[in-house]
């Protein structure tokens, strides 16, 4: 496995686990409590560069690459949302690892979430970096519609590879608000990653992005209680965004709080990550 353009981060180590079917990435830094922190789309570990030092202090801090991202590769065909479950419950098992706290943004709510449902004693706690999984449709989320334009385009087959391996589509994904909170040497460091994951990055849209989105909206999990605790948090300037999107129904989970963060959009870690840096910690000592 080539790693010689692996970004360099003061006080992580790396390695490449073996697991059925998939030889994974993962950065490490500290020791404590372990804390799995699991990346969203266009991105891979290097999302966390500037949380998993303050975490590090304290917890043990492991950030995978996942299927089709970063440093770990996989086939087209190998994408869906159960063996993504799979592959975070394989890769706690051969870390021996009975159960993590554990961050997750983007696409990555939907694996955690699976986790926090299917399998609870695995997570002592989630913060999730995108909505919480009992969200409503409001008409005020319509506004978002015109800037998710390139989803069904990465979806389609053939076009949204093609365009993924180019650099006009990743640049425009990975804008942040303000724009100086991800440097031109992130951007290539992801980009370039992406380039070579295409047809992974397009598969992943089409077959766990949008079907998972909708199953959330649609209220996949309204009947089921939530019992692990867990914090969500949703850029305050996202389009659309608006208190609905984080008032949780009463009676629905065990711990559950949600909040908008103001100063961000949809990239939380680069943008804010001293609230979730700060956040984190809070819902890890509980």
């Amino acid at each position: 496995m080539d790693a010689t353009d692996l970004p360099h981060l003061d006080g992580v180590t790396h390695r490449w686990v073996d697991l059925p079917g998939l030889r994974m990435h993962v950065a490490e830094a500290g020791a404590g409590e372990p804390v799995l922190l699991l990346h969203g789309f266009p991105q891979h570990w290097w999302e966390w560069r500037h949380v998993m030092g303050p975490l590090a202090a304290r917890h043990h801090v492991i950030a995978p690459d996942l299927r089709g991202a970063g440093w770990t590769r996989t086939t087209e065909g190998d994408i869906d949302p159960g063996q993504l479950v799979d592959d975070v419950l394989a890769l706690l098992n051969a870390l021996g690892l009975d159960s993590v706290d554990l961050v997750a943004h983007d696409y990555s709510a939907f694996t955690a979430y699976r986790l926090c449902y299917d399998h609870p004693t695995r997570v002592r706690h989630l913060l999730c970096l995108g909505p919480h999984p009992y969200l409503r449709f409001h008409p005020r989320m319509l506004a978002a519609l015109p800037s998710l334009w390139f989803q069904p385009v990465i979806a389609t087959p053939g076009l949204g590879a093609w365009l993924l391996a180019r650099d006009a589509l990743p640049r425009h994904l990975l804008t942040t608000t303000p724009r100086d909170r991800m440097t031109e040497r992130d951007r290539a460091v992801f980009a370039h990653r992406l380039h070579d994951h295409a047809e992974a990055g397009s598969a992943l849209y089409r077959r766990v992005i949008l079907p998972e989105a909708r199953r959330l909206v649609a209220g996949a999990y309204r009947d089921r209680r939530l019992t692990v605790p867990t914090v969500s948090l949703y850029g305050a300037l996202e389009p659309g965004a608006h208190p609905d999107q984080v008032r949780v129904p009463d009676g629905a989970a065990d711990d559950l709080t949600a909040e908008l963060v103001p100063g961000a959009r949809h990239y939380l870690a680069d943008e804010r990550p001293d609230v979730v840096v700060e956040r984190a910690l809070a819902l890890f000592s509980r």
